[in-house]
């Protein structure tokens, strides 16, 4: 095989409509764009959120309390999981990663006291609920905060 006879796959490629170009061509005259109006001009476009002059939906629907945008959610996982771990193993979110329990943990965990727990393990955590704390302890392992 040379670099000549290298070619994509048939169907991976297509070649762009070329618009205005002739009534032959299928796309002539309008180019697509129908007669007039706001989207048949150049630069013609209405932005995201825009009903035609009517109060959008984001407008109409009531604001009531207060929304941190600059809020750093905790991820929680509750006491059950940590079954899946051997006695004595020191449980965070990065071990959580490497088991496949968590896809990622961007601003700390938090252990949820949902279930119980059987085994001896080491938890750190950014955070327990007390009942989480209890149930850990009463296993045998430690709650860190870390």
């Amino acid at each position: 095989m040379n670099l000549n006879e290298l070619a994509p796959v048939v169907g991976s490629t297509h070649v762009g409509k070329r618009k205005g170009r002739g009534t032959g061509t299928g796309n002539g005259k309008t180019a697509g764009r129908g007669h007039k109006g706001q989207k048949a001009r150049s630069g013609g476009k209405v932005r995201i959120g825009f009903e035609g002059g009517q109060m959008p939906l984001s407008r109409r629907i009531p604001k009531r309390g207060f929304n941190n945008i600059f809020a750093k959610p905790l991820t929680a996982i509750n006491v059950a999981i940590l079954n899946k771990f051997e006695d004595g193993a020191v449980v965070d979110a990065a071990a959580l990663i490497e088991k496949g329990i968590l896809n990622d943990c961007k601003y700390g965990l938090k252990v949820l006291g949902n279930g119980n727990v059987t085994k001896k393990v080491t938890v750190k955590a950014a955070s327990f609920s007390a009942s989480a704390k209890e149930k850990i302890e009463q296993a045998g392992g430690k709650a860190e905060v870390v």
